[in-house]
């Protein structure tokens, strides 16, 4: 007698995660994050497919609560994709070249458009016309903040299909650092932290200019600093012999981090551009003064409790910085809680448990 399994075999969604191999990145911490939310919410009515180069690794993680399927790079061509029928196709990301042979149901994750540098030709772009395909062939789209839905619609053609709403969630849930810890680089004076990759939208170079003019503080931006835009940086703080009280650690270790954040003054994140704005979170995290840019989707994330910068005139974000820490400590213990809770209310569980909503809708429609 055939099994009900046999019968009626389990639906399978396919994720397209192999970005998850890049965890210092936006998308690689996305893919992470989610995919451990749906293994803690451990959904049994479907199962679930990782698309990832080391299967072996992830195994070692999840165990067979997941299938795995193996990423290679050649599967980005059309004539080499995956031709197997999945019950329904995740695009995690929304940059990613691999796509389903067969025309499947298919959910697109919108992070943040590319930037748009020519308003009347930016869709003679290859990116931008990926992503319109990516679009035009989507049975529902995820965003990850309003801004990333407002700006999509804005600029592309977007299907009359369902749209939601899901916030990433906070990854910093413990804090873990202890009090005797030591980081790798240690500032000697009461300072200001940042942390991105190097790169001209993170506007870092407008944190060193506001520096000159707030000489009791220093200045640490950790993150990817093997750029042009970090060389455009160096020169800068070398310009105006600053080298003692900017620090650009690089890339830094997770308890590196905690002890930047946990021992900062206030976290500084002038970005130009943010799909999310994770950062944010991860500062308020530990109770800390945000002040952050007052653009794109940093208001939405940052809320009531951030203060934000109008622009970045180095006279003005100095008197900012200044102002944002004296109203914070203020009314400091207030203003830590209320910061802590806004970091709170981001949860990966909450919003592994709308993508699996959302993957239920669409396979039982």
């Amino acid at each position: 007698m055939l099994s009900l399994s046999q019968i009626y075999p389990m639906q399978k969604v396919f994720l397209e995660s192999h970005n998850i191999k890049n965890p210092f990145f936006g998308f690689g911490q996305f893919n992470y994050h989610l995919i451990k939310g749906l293994y803690q919410c451990a959904p049994e009515d479907f199962k679930m497919v990782l698309h990832l180069k080391d299967k072996d690794k992830w195994r070692g993680s999840f165990g067979d609560f997941f299938d795995y399927k193996k990423y290679y790079s050649l599967r980005r061509y059309p004539q080499a994709r995956t031709r197997k029928k999945y019950d329904l196709w995740h695009a995690m990301n929304q940059n990613t070249k691999i796509e389903p042979y067969y025309d499947l149901p298919y959910l697109l994750t919108v992070h943040n458009i590319t930037h748009i540098k020519n308003k009347d030709r930016y869709m003679e772009n290859e990116t931008h016309q990926r992503f319109q395909s990516k679009l035009s062939r989507s049975s529902a789209i995820t965003y990850i903040s309003e801004y990333a839905k407002t700006s999509t619609h804005q600029y592309f053609k977007v299907p009359e299909v369902p749209e939601y709403v899901i916030y990433n969630g906070n990854p910093i849930t413990s804090i873990q650092v202890s009090d005797s810890y030591t980081p790798t680089i240690r500032p000697r004076a009461p300072f200001l932290f940042s942390i991105g990759e190097f790169t001209p939208r993170k506007n870092f170079l407008s944190l060193v200019k506001m520096l000159r003019l707030l000489p009791d503080y220093q200045l640490v931006i950790a993150g990817k600093n093997t750029t042009k835009n970090a060389d455009e940086i160096r020169q800068y703080i070398a310009q105006h012999h600053l080298e003692d009280r900017v620090i650009l650690p690089g890339k830094i270790s997770e308890l590196d981090k905690q002890w930047y954040l946990k021992h900062c003054r206030a976290f500084v994140f002038p970005s130009l551009r943010e799909g999310f704005g994770l950062p944010v979170i991860e500062a308020m995290r530990f109770g800390k003064a945000v002040i952050t840019s007052n653009n794109t989707s940093l208001p939405e994330v940052g809320g009531a409790i951030a203060y934000y910068f109008d622009h970045y005139d180095p006279e003005y974000m100095a008197q900012k910085v200044n102002d944002s820490i004296q109203d914070f400590d203020a009314n400091i213990e207030s203003n830590t809680s209320k910061s802590i809770a806004r970091a709170q209310s981001f949860n990966w569980t909450t919003a592994a448990q709308s993508y699996i909503e959302v993957y239920r809708t669409l396979l039982n429609p």
